[in-house]
């Protein structure tokens, strides 16, 4: 699909993967503007519900972005939200959307080139899988808003 462009959340902790992002803007880095960066208290603060509810919002990527592993500034919140992560990825694969449109990344404040570089490759990656089964923007023709086939709405046996 040639003009698609996905529509990607990345949940950032406020002091590292946040710092890293401003970081990415103050150097003039350059990263696709499709990413929304919502910022959070702690990785570890991203639930389950959280990460499917943004695909159900429409998403078609999703990445979570925590501190280097062993510095959390809340001990061990990336260690949660990286066992989270994976669950939802087990979710999304069972449920068809698929868990490679899921991911964690782990950043220190310092890490703007880094930041920048993530949300090129998961951009890529995201383009390449094509919209998400759940993204209404993007349904297949002959289905209707909500991505279900289109149904004739006279019963069976019945003339028009």
């Amino acid at each position: 699909m040639q003009d698609f462009e996905p529509k990607i959340i990345a949940f950032c902790c406020f002091y590292c993967a946040y710092s890293a992002a401003d970081l990415a803007g103050s150097l003039r880095l350059q990263y696709p503007a499709n990413i929304r960066v919502i910022e959070m208290p702690c990785s570890g603060k991203t639930d389950v519900r959280v990460l499917l509810e943004a695909f159900e919002d429409g998403a078609d990527g999703v990445y979570v972005l925590g501190c280097m592993e062993g510095d959390c500034h809340f001990l061990k919140g990336n260690f949660r939200a990286k066992r989270r992560v994976q669950q939802a990825k087990k979710i999304l694969d069972e449920i068809g959307i698929g868990g490679e449109r899921l991911e964690m990344y782990n950043l220190s404040a310092a890490m703007g080139p880094r930041f920048a570089e993530i949300a090129r490759e998961f951009t890529e990656r995201i383009r390449k899988l094509g919209p998400s089964p759940l993204n209404k923007s993007y349904a297949p023709s002959g289905h209707g808003e909500d991505g279900r086939e289109a149904v004739n709405s006279t019963k069976a046996g019945e003339q028009e």
